[in-house]
């Protein structure tokens, strides 16, 4: 176990933003994991878990407490189970599942970050979430100073959200297990229009795993969504901004403002999620309110490849990011009155 003090943490998230922790410990067995969160416990003394970063937005002025990075390896492939280290790089680990001819998370190939933390934000895109096939997180409960097992049912999970988003202080990821499905090397049926398009297929069929895979590669590449450390188009978040979710009157409401804005002609994007309920896209919303690709004149901007991404075109600080999320939720919901959410956790700041 490695202990540095003042230690840098813009390195370790994919912003490259951030001041320093007072204390950085990385682990790199559950043992230690465990063993470091007890004595920050114990101490009373604030703790950040950090995996692989793509997640973080961290305060100018770093972090005074423990921040602790959760480096754990270790891949288990048993037929269709998959158990997962929190540590282990996230895109690695679904070309493993797809090299052996297992479907379920090959549409989310590319997704930067560790395991431990695609439970925390039920990881999705391109009509997968990983909530689909978890089917048990292992944890350190800090309250209850003990490791657990929550099978899927009691995760908690809904668009972005789980039992451990909720409640970020209670539950420690030390690993994820998956099922998977054997369909003889094809994928899951795709679920998501624009992967249906780009593949030629039809919504609901299926293709080759790892066809799926590179396709949702390269459209991840075409919109900045893959890192990449020599392009700083991709120092980003990923999604900075959740999709909306509209109860029946918002959406009326919001589709009163677009016909007023836009004119009775335009269609927003709309996805029905359930309970009367409907998501529009945040893309959409931002751009239409005029924060086209590419926006801003700082060293903080909009990706000039997806208006989702805010990105650190090199120099920038947190407080830059910040106003320009800033900026960009106060014009969308001037235009049409719908109110974004970050989707990165933010540490010692907020919007």
């Amino acid at each position: 176990m490695q202990e540095l003090h003042n230690a840098p943490l813009a390195p370790l998230t994919t912003l490259r933003l951030g001041g320093p922790a007072t204390r950085l410990i990385t682990a790199t067995t559950d043992d230690e994991v465990i063993a470091a969160v007890r004595a920050a416990d114990a101490s009373v003394t604030p703790l950040l878990i950090i995996g692989g970063g793509s997640n973080l937005v961290i305060s100018d002025k770093g972090f005074e407490g423990t921040a602790l990075r959760i480096a754990t390896r270790g891949v288990r492939l048993d037929g269709t189970r998959l158990e997962l280290a929190a540590g282990e790089n996230w895109s690695e680990a679904v070309a493993r599942t797809v090299e052996a001819g297992l479907a379920g998370i090959e549409c989310l190939a590319g997704i930067p970050g560790s395991a431990g933390a695609t439970p925390i934000q039920n990881v999705g895109a391109y009509g997968q979430e990983v909530s689909a096939t978890i089917t048990e997180v292992v944890a350190f409960d800090r309250r209850a100073d003990k490791v657990v097992t929550l099978p899927n049912d009691a995760c908690g999970f809904a668009y972005r959200y789980s039992r451990f988003k909720a409640d970020p202080d209670r539950y420690v990821v030390l690993r994820v297990r998956f099922g998977l499905e054997d369909a003889g090397g094809l994928s899951a049926p795709v679920r998501y229009a624009e992967t249906a398009r780009v593949l030629g297929v039809e919504v609901g069929d299926r293709v080759p795993a790892a066809t799926a895979r590179e396709t949702v590669l390269k459209l991840r590449a075409g919109k900045g969504m893959v890192l990449d450390p020599e392009d700083h188009d991709t120092w980003s978040a990923g999604s900075f901004f959740t999709n909306p979710v509209l109860t029946a009157d918002e959406y009326a409401a919001f589709l009163a403002r677009v016909a007023e804005r836009l004119g009775p002609g335009v269609t927003p994007p709309a996805y029905p999620a359930g309970d009367g309920l409907t998501k529009t896209s945040a893309a959409w919303l931002i751009d239409k309110a005029g924060f086209t690709k590419g926006y801003g004149s700082g060293p903080a901007r909009i990706s000039t490849k997806h208006t989702l991404a805010l990105t650190n075109r090199g120099g920038a600080t947190t407080e830059d990011l910040l106003a320009l999320a800033r900026e960009v939720v106060a014009g969308v919901e001037a235009a049409f009155g719908v109110p974004l959410v970050n989707e990165p956790v933010m540490v010692g700041t907020g919007l």
